[in-house]
């Protein structure tokens, strides 16, 4: 792993990471597990699909990819637990999300990847990211990079780099997996907000 372009980018994009078969297997969790977004303890965005399925078990082993654990583990520097997994799915004409950190303000305490179901670019709408902006000294004005790939493709980033989904302009499918990983310290708080999230699996598990 290229752990010096993951410290400098605040990301890295690894290709084809997820075989083709679990590709298939985790879209049928997909579909299955679409909750419509009113029917959520705190209601969603009704211009995204959001699917539960943390508790399929192809799920929880790409959670567990070693790609992944040395990733997060190379960024966080101590023990952490898989918080969340669920699946999001831009729809056409979405509203594009502002450029964002999930994590502001809170170094090493969390690391989020994206896993990518069918493949993605700026027509149907991927993920752009500023790289450098999670590092002290970084310009947010610089331009923004539309990822682009195909099935299998995982970004593991640092939430504290500036990125954000641009619209579905064209309708085809993006179905994703959002997987989000937090340092042990914060896992009584954590379980405090489980209820809200719709968080059903076990996240009682270290990685150290």
């Amino acid at each position: 792993m290229d752990f010096d372009a993951l410290d400098r980018q605040g990301y890295l994009l690894f290709r084809e990471a997820v075989s083709q078969d679990c590709v298939e297997r985790l879209r049928i969790a997909f579909d299955a597990g679409i909750v419509p977004s009113d029917q959520w303890p705190v209601p969603r965005a009704s211009d995204w699909h959001h699917s539960l399925l943390d508790l399929d078990p192809d799920v929880q082993h790409l959670c567990r990819l070693p790609v992944l654990i040395d990733g997060v583990r190379h960024i966080l520097k101590q023990p952490f637990f898989l918080a969340q997994v669920e699946g999001r799915e831009p729809l056409a004409g979405n509203a594009p999300q502002l450029l964002h950190r999930d994590g502001a303000g809170m170094t090493r305490q969390y690391v989020a990847a994206i896993a990518w179901l069918d493949p993605y670019d700026a027509e149907n709408g991927a993920t752009q990211i500023i790289p450098g902006t999670h590092r002290e000294n970084h310009d947010d004005s610089a331009m923004a990079e539309v990822l682009a790939g195909d099935v299998g493709d995982i970004l593991l980033f640092d939430p504290d780099v500036l990125h954000g989904a641009t619209t579905n302009r064209t309708g085809a499918r993006r179905r994703s997996l959002l997987l989000s990983y937090a340092a042990v310290t914060l896992r009584a708080q954590h379980k405090q907000t489980e209820a809200l999230r719709n968080i059903r699996m076990d996240t009682s598990e270290i990685f150290v």
